[in-house]
């Protein structure tokens, strides 16, 4: 974090941006009940999809997802990075992430020690490996097909992985497709996101800052003014939020409130309204 921010609001990170803690991230009660669904079935491995519009959460519920199942004991996380790999790019990847060798021309070789890779896990530890796929909306339909015969075992009465897919609308279109339905009918657990209310805008606005050690850091008025102007969407808000925090660093000024937002943003307050306020 810049150092003048951290030292003239006395903050530990910056709270408006994607990299805050983990520990620091604001949980919905709905986002906190679908993570314990996850955790509860750890055991017995399967599909989990997260969805929803940019800006709705994905990326938090993601994080704090892949945080808790990472801390629990003999679990194993891997994140794919390229989601758009076809189907022997996706075994490279998956060899590198789990440790096994794999050979570009002996792709049945590579299917066979992944599997065993994974059975040998459960059998030591009672619990499935987990892989993350981001962005699942850009998966090729033969890596997902790849995926769901890879993963499962005993015609189809085991699975040997945790399937976390996070995607946004396009994601759900997919797996209702022909050739992917046999995919998107074994998805066990769903979480659907949708654009924040005000008062959860509010919440998290709260929850940050408390976070970043530094609560009266904006005032009431302006944290109601955000919240009105992000839409329901929780990326616009730490944009602005950023955008007011980067200009009042800049001037020196020690609190940021409403006049800073109608002279930053002036473009986006209604003449009318923003004559109102200054009086």
């Amino acid at each position: 974090m810049n150092t003048k921010l951290q030292a003239l609001y006395s903050l530990k990170f910056n709270p408006f941006r994607p990299d805050v803690p983990v520990e620091a991230l604001y949980t919905t009660p709905t986002v906190d009940a679908f993570l314990r669904r996850v955790e509860l079935g750890i055991a017995d491995g399967g599909y989990v999809m997260i969805t929803g519009d940019p800006g709705t959460g994905k990326s938090v519920a993601l994080r704090l997802l892949t945080q808790r199942l990472g801390a629990l004991r003999d679990v194993v996380v891997g994140t794919v990075e390229h989601p758009q790999s076809r189907t022997m790019d996706f075994y490279r990847e998956l060899g590198d992430l789990f440790g096994v060798p794999f050979q570009s021309h002996n792709r049945w070789g590579g299917f066979k020690a992944l599997r065993s890779r994974w059975n040998d896990h459960i059998a030591t530890t009672l619990t499935r490996p987990v892989l993350v796929v981001d962005e699942a909306q850009e998966a090729l339909g033969s890596v997902f097909t790849e995926l769901r015969v890879l993963a499962s075992k005993d015609l189809d009465t085991r699975q040997l992985l945790t399937c976390v897919f996070a995607g946004d609308a396009r994601l759900i279109e997919r797996l209702r497709s022909p050739d992917l339905l046999p995919l998107g009918s074994r998805i066990r657990r769903r979480l659907a996101l949708d654009y924040a209310s005000r008062d959860e805008l509010l919440a998290c606005l709260d929850h940050l800052l408390e976070a970043a050690g530094n609560p009266s850091l904006m005032t009431t008025e302006l944290k109601a003014t955000l919240a009105d102007h992000a839409a329901g969407n929780y990326r616009v808000l730490m944009n602005l939020a950023d955008e007011l925090l980067t200009i009042a660093a800049d001037r020196d000024l020690p609190r940021l409130d409403e006049k800073l937002y109608l002279e930053t943003f002036s473009h986006l307050v209604p003449k009318k309204a923003a004559s109102a306020k200054r009086r």
